[in-house]
């Protein structure tokens, strides 16, 4: 590991002490000093007051969404936009009156940077990303004006370890981080913003707009890490090194995950089931919520969320309720007594099914006679629905329940089962009693 050495250090300090005899020991210094205190106190004070004005008008739903936006911004940002107004104003009146301003010149300029870097970032709606962003690059900013910067880059240039050919410093380590936090920021924004654009794509099915999004985001991160890595000076050539290594890996130990990878890409592909379809897998019943590169997010009916492996939709028998068409048939067995009227039976499940929501007249319903059971005449109402996500069971539910109604209305019973039972007295022996 390499130190910066006695020399450099020596020079950063007797630059520093000179900076600091010149520049800061001095009564102008501390009269420009005074105004910065003076107009920052000013600012303090008047600042609440043009904040709370600016959130009145964030919480005023009849503006559009962007003034909100902007106006929610500008709030965060009242005391050092006033701060800065203030300072620039007595840098102006310093100036005309012949005085040195280098101390009100630095603090105008490092809030500049300050109030123009938070104002971009804070446009990224990333929360605590945004302000990590801020900080670091108002930092890089703040050394630049103080003419700090090169002095800064040379001691962190010194601070390296090496492998090999490998050279890595902690400069090259910091502008890595700040390259990460750059690119990867980006990939996600444009990941997002092509998602939407592809979501709004008419042209497109559903399960390829779901792959087209997925591989874009994965080339997009990967744009981005190549991007760090070489920003750090790695050579990416060495990896190619880890390439059988990484095979074996994958050949043993992520056997699970790639195959689930292959078959969410297949799955895609083939169209065999996508977002909105209703499936069901083995005791699984439910409408799919999304596409993962790992499972599918299968919503049943109880508002529970079932995460299935991509693999077991590939190997097992999955039943797509509305793979080609939503229209789905659905089936009622019903029992008659041999005393009823069979046809008038029939008639009142049909007219039963057609009063019931949800159940198509076109195909029509209809109700057949399947045969001659034990204790009933046994008959089958078929109907059709187009909306299988809403539910089956409470479908057959509602169904049976206008049948009963009908049935009971017009003297049509429904039998219990019967049994004869039928007791023999056994012969007594001859001779006994």
């Amino acid at each position: 590991m390499e130190l910066p050495s006695y020399q450099s250090l020596q020079d950063l300090y007797f630059a520093a002490e000179a900076w600091f005899v010149t520049h800061v020991l001095t009564w102008g210094t501390a009269a420009q000093a005074a105004f910065i205190l003076l107009a920052f106190g000013i600012a303090r004070l008047i600042s609440p007051a043009i904040q709370r004005k600016l959130k009145a008008k964030q919480s005023d739903l009849s503006l559009w969404p962007s003034i909100r936006r902007f106006c929610a911004l500008s709030s965060e940002l009242a005391l050092p936009a006033l701060w800065l107004i203030l300072q620039l104003a007595s840098l102006v009146l310093a100036t005309a009156a012949g005085f040195p301003p280098h101390l009100l010149d630095i603090v105008a300029s490092l809030l500049t940077a300050w109030v123009v870097v938070r104002f971009l970032t804070g446009i990224m709606r990333a929360g605590y990303w945004s302000r990590v962003v801020a900080f670091v690059i108002w930092s890089i900013a703040a050394l630049d004006i103080l003419d700090l910067l090169e002095a800064t880059s040379a001691i962190l240039d010194d601070l390296s370890v090496t492998f090999g050919d490998l050279r890595l410093s902690a400069l090259s380590v910091v502008k890595g981080l700040i390259t990460a936090g750059i690119m990867l920021w980006i990939a996600t924004s444009l990941s997002k913003v092509l998602e939407q654009r592809l979501r709004q794509t008419r042209n497109l099915s559903p399960s390829l707009q779901v792959l087209s999004a997925k591989l874009a985001k994965v080339l997009l991160f990967t744009v981005a890490i190549l991007a760090v890595l070489s920003t750090m000076g790695i050579d990416l050539t060495a990896f190619a090194v880890f390439g059988g290594a990484i095979g074996v890996g994958v050949g043993f130990g992520l056997q699970k995950v790639v195959s689930n990878l292959i078959s969410g890409v297949i799955l895609l592909l083939d169209r065999s089931i996508k977002p909105g379809d209703v499936i069901e897998v083995g005791q699984t019943y439910g409408r799919i919520n999304s596409l993962g590169a790992r499972y599918a997010s299968v919503v049943t009916r109880d508002g529970m969320e079932y995460l299935i492996p991509n693999e077991d939709l590939i190997t097992q028998r999955v039943v797509n309720w509305s793979f080609s068409s939503p229209e789905v048939r659905l089936k009622v067995p019903i029992g008659i007594s041999y005393d009823s009227d069979v046809n008038l039976a029939i008639e009142l499940a049909k007219q039963a099914a057609h009063d019931t929501e949800r159940v198509l007249d076109n195909p029509k319903p209809t109700c057949l006679m399947m045969g001659f059971g034990d204790s009933s005449i046994d008959l089958e109402l078929r109907f059709w629905i187009e909306d299988p996500a809403n539910g089956l069971a409470n479908m057959r539910s509602a169904v049976l329940l206008k049948i009963w109604e009908k049935y009971r209305e017009n003297d049509i019973s429904i039998p219990y089962p019967h049994r004869e039972v039928i007791l023999r007295k056994e012969p007594t022996a001859e001779g006994t009693e």
